[in-house]
């Protein structure tokens, strides 16, 4: 793909993270150029496979002309390797500069070392991953997959295209993993923010299970949300209209949340009847929400995958596998050329279109400014997480957004702190798109506006005339972007999704957890990582428009997202190495575990890398000492001596006093964090992530700029109705009175 053709990357040194961030925007056209790439496991193959490795003295002459640089480590490390702000800002002055790191380039933490496991552990991550448990002694665990390093990448991606699209030269984007990591849960740390409890990792009643569960089937699980009313009633219905149905115990959602274990098991038995396959098809065929958990390697021989091209050809060690592609289904509609059948339509040649002009009652639209995004003017049709995270961003980038919200209550975020964060500087109007005239409103604010945001289900904004060729007619610079389950087209585009079952559908949820239990469904990871995605792709989608002229339709997959981060299971599916649950275990570090502190749910996560760190910890560890001399492969031999050893070291004592004390001696641990040790964090405080609040404080951006960003209080339901339509359409009150006579206005 070309959307990035002409834009020069540098990507210094081996970090994980980085070459994610590279990754990304290579797959987009980018020119990645890297120095000293890893390549010492398949996923490190994968993420720097078609990058330009520079000889040593070609460096230089890379980063003088880099558009970006990217970089990762703390500022001691990175001091020691001369990849400072200090020492690139003069080779390059005008080059955007992206640093990656576990806790920021600033704070009282950032040159403490840091894993995979103790990142999940110190952002809070790790409590929530899998939801709640039954028992308190199972011990949380981190994501599959070498999540941490996916989720730095994204946001540094996400961030540093913003950061190439300020007038400013010479930006400087700081992204902490730890912070990266921490936003994945968005309502906790709203809630923690305004003085609230943090979750409870013990199970209470349903567990949230009424909402979304897992079913036994006969070849494995089967997700299903029939979370709304209506869709328990087709659910029983699709089950045969048992008996047990029309028991009081089930009537209504808080009756089967209240219930829930009997209600479960009478589920359980109904499902083991079926595959999983049978049950998510069952259920969908009554419009109930519902996917089966497929293995990794069940993805490779997806029709849905296939039709949109998703994997491309990789070469690992002499095997030909099947790697992720990009997840956002991208077509330029002023430069595309023919659809080759059964391939995505794939971007065209650069070629000089004509400047779009955006003059109007709305004034001149994408016009340089003090942020990335001033001049940019957004209409969201987005509801829920992924998408107003997206435009959540947008706007703390400079982006003005006008919210579109149905008539009642509104987007669903409203009645949770999530709307108190994720709506914050933006403007909330009302269209009821079931009447005419609001549709014909909404299309007078397409043409006005630069960027289009939507997730609904697929086919809904082409019945109401507000599809992407309708909207382009009347304004070819419109960069509409459509955030569904599967994406927009192909054999499964209609199924109804959720981003929580798209996990599970993923293999996400069923690798997340101890070898011995069943999966969970866990917390909401995909919608916040795909917001971070979508950010990513809209400002590279402008920086090709302010470059070229042409615009482009985004047509984004949650699933192929999921996957795209999937790629070290994937990729391990296909040499003869099938991924399986393993909790916290580790194949590259020993010890790599968590134990239980004093406290009724206090954990510890240590790391233990190379002999070095096991010297050290030996030498704190009094019943360790004796085992000073062992090497690696003695040390995964004996994983169940020293994990007793280090539980009975570790159990009477402090969790967050006993990481303090491993990090100062050198070693990667982290005690595991609540929302509420988030908000009362000296480093967090010191690196400026939250922001003053009317109810206390909410979460920030995952990265921190030198250009700053955004606030703004979060609108409350309709309140720029009659503004915006002044300022924007020129409409007179008189107009105005009109559409609400007519109920256009909710």
């Amino acid at each position: 793909m070309s959307l990035l053709s002409g834009f020069r990357v540098a990507q210094l040194g081996q970090g994980l993270a980085a070459a994610v961030c590279g990754r990304l925007l290579a797959d987009l056209g980018a020119n990645v150029a890297c120095t000293d790439p890893d390549i010492s496991a398949p996923l490190a193959v994968y993420l720097n496979d078609g990058k330009t490795v520079l000889a040593d003295g070609a460096a230089q002459a890379a980063l003088s002309h880099a558009d970006m640089i990217v970089c990762e480590g703390g500022p001691a490390a990175l001091r020691e390797r001369h990849h400072g702000s200090d020492d690139l800002r003069p080779i390059n002055p005008s080059a955007a500069l992206v640093f990656i790191s576990p806790f920021g380039q600033t704070g009282p933490l950032a040159d403490q070392p840091a894993t995979d496991l103790t990142l999940h552990y110190a952002s809070g991550i790790a409590r929530l991953l899998i939801g709640q448990v039954d028992d308190l002694t199972e011990p949380p665990i981190r994501a599959v997959g070498q999540q941490s390093a996916f989720i730095g990448g994204i946001a540094a991606a996400c961030a540093g295209m913003h950061a190439a699209l300020s007038v400013t030269a010479g930006t400087l984007i700081d992204v902490s993993i730890q912070e990266a990591l921490a936003t994945l849960a968005m309502t906790e740390l709203a809630r923690a923010g305004h003085g609230g409890k943090s979750r409870a990792r013990k199970r209470v009643t349903d567990g949230n299970g009424a909402t979304v569960c897992i079913l036994p089937a006969r070849d494995g699980y089967a997700a299903i949300s029939p979370r709304e009313d209506r869709q328990w009633a087709a659910w029983l219905a699709a089950m045969g209209s048992p008996a047990w149905g029309a028991d009081p115990r089930f009537a209504s959602k808080a009756d089967r949340v209240a219930n829930w274990d009997a209600l479960h098991a009478l589920m359980s038995a109904w499902s083991r009847q079926y595959d999983k396959q049978t049950i998510a098809a069952i259920a969908q065929a009554a419009h109930v929400p519902s996917f089966p958990l497929r293995e990794p390697s069940e993805q490779l021989a997806s029709a849905q995958l296939a039709h949109r091209g998703f994997y491309r050809p990789l070469r690992l060690g002499g095997h030909a596998v099947q790697a992720p592609g990009p997840p956002f289904g991208l077509r330029i509609m002023q430069a595309a050329r023919e659809k080759v059948d059964g391939e995505h339509e794939t971007l065209g040649s650069e070629r000089e279109a004509p400047e779009v002009k955006r003059d109007g009652p709305g004034g001149k639209r994408d016009a340089p400014g003090p942020m990335p995004l001033t001049g940019i003017r957004v209409l969201d049709f987005s509801w829920v997480i992924a998408g107003p995270t997206t435009t959540r961003y947008l706007a703390a980038m400079g982006a003005e957004v006008i919210k579109v919200e149905a008539p009642g209550r509104g987007d669903p975020g409203r009645a949770t702190e999530l709307h108190s964060v994720l709506g914050q500087a933006k403007r909330s109007i009302v269209l009821d798109l079931k009447q005419p005239e609001a549709v014909e409103v909404a299309r007078k604010l397409a043409a006005r506006c630069d960027v289009l945001v939507e997730n609904f289900a697929t086919g809904v904004m082409e019945r109401l005339g507000l599809g992407a060729d309708a909207l382009q007619a009347i304004n070819p610079g419109l960069l509409y972007v459509s955030a569904s389950g599967l994406g927009r087209t192909g054999p499964e585009s209609h199924a109804v999704a959720y981003g929580t079952l798209l996990q599970c559908y993923a293999g996400f949820a069923g690798l997340n957890r101890h070898p011995h239990l069943p999966p969970r469904v866990g917390l909401a990871w995909l919608d916040p990582m795909c917001g971070l995605m979508l950010g990513f792709i809209i400002a590279t989608a402008i920086w090709h428009r302010r470059r070229s002229g042409a615009t482009v339709r985004v047509d984004f997959s949650m699933l192929e997202a999921m996957l795209w981060t999937m790629a070290e299971p994937l990729l391990a599916a296909q040499l003869d190495a099938p991924p399986k649950p393993r909790g916290n275990q580790s194949d590259r570090c020993a010890p790599h575990g968590a134990y239980r502190c004093d406290g009724d749910d206090d954990w510890v996560s240590i790391v233990v890398r190379d002999d070095e760190d096991w010297h050290r910890l030996c030498a704190i560890v009094p019943s360790l000492s004796e085992m000073a001399k062992l090497g690696f492969a003695d040390r995964c031999a004996g994983g169940d001596t020293i994990d007793a050893a280090l539980s009975a070291w570790v159990r009477p004592r402090d969790a967050r006093g006993t990481a303090d004390a491993l990090m100062r001696a050198g070693l990667p641990a982290a005690a595991l964090a609540t929302s509420r040790d988030l908000v009362e964090s000296p480093h967090l405080r010191a690196r400026g992530f939250w922001d003053a609040d009317v109810a206390g404080v909410l979460p920030g951006l995952p990265w921190r700029a030198s250009f700053g960003r955004t606030t703004g209080a979060a609108p409350g339901h309709g309140t720029d109705t009659g503004t915006v339509l002044t300022e924007v359409l020129a409409l007179s009150p008189a107009e105005i009175a009109a559409l609400r006579g007519v109920g256009a206005l909710g």
